[in-house]
């Protein structure tokens, strides 16, 4: 396991993926890690659907005109979406998911990237579709899993934008 300073410097997005398969430990291991996410009044109200069908991966490449690219070669997806109906920050909890689902691909050595579904024209309709989600879930994205199929560099400290940053002592 990395530090975690490292974990997000390596954390990158990748859209490129070797066809080697993404082996089920590693995927129990991410999928672990999301469960682990914290919520809003602890009500999870997050669902994953992991899709390892080859067939089904490349119809999501069709997801979005733009931006969904990255399933025509990855292994494995990641499908985030959260029942609605059990609170308003629905949103917030299934986006911090997704970051524990990207850190914890990184500590695994894949590449992951996330494909926005949520109030993107026709592109949740396609998850919904290829997954048999119930009506009370809705899809925020799609994390791309694979081995990394091209070179990225890790987040240079010089461009790290400190203006952002205000302190108050």
């Amino acid at each position: 396991m990395q530090d975690f300073q490292s974990l997000c410097q390596f954390r990158r997005s990748y859209r490129k993926y070797t066809n080697e398969p993404v082996e089920q430990e590693k995927l129990d291991y991410i999928i672990r890690c999301a469960l682990m996410s914290p919520a809003g009044k602890r009500m999870n109200p997050w669902h994953f659907v992991v899709i390892k069908n080859e067939a089904v991966l490349r119809q999501l490449a069709g997801c979005r005109t733009y931006g969904s690219g990255m399933f025509d070669t990855a292994m494995a997806g990641i499908v985030v979406a959260a029942d609605i109906s059990i609170i308003d920050t629905w949103q917030c909890d299934a986006a911090i998911a997704a970051q524990n689902i990207w850190l914890a691909a990184t500590d695994q050595g894949l590449g992951a990237c996330w494909c926005h579904v949520y109030q993107r024209d026709g592109a949740e309709d396609l998850v919904r579709k290829l997954t048999n989600l119930p009506e009370n879930f809705t899809v925020l994205c799609v994390m791309s899993l694979g081995y990394k199929n091209e070179e990225r560099k890790p987040f240079d400290f010089e461009k790290l934008q400190y203006e952002k940053v205000s302190l108050i002592d």
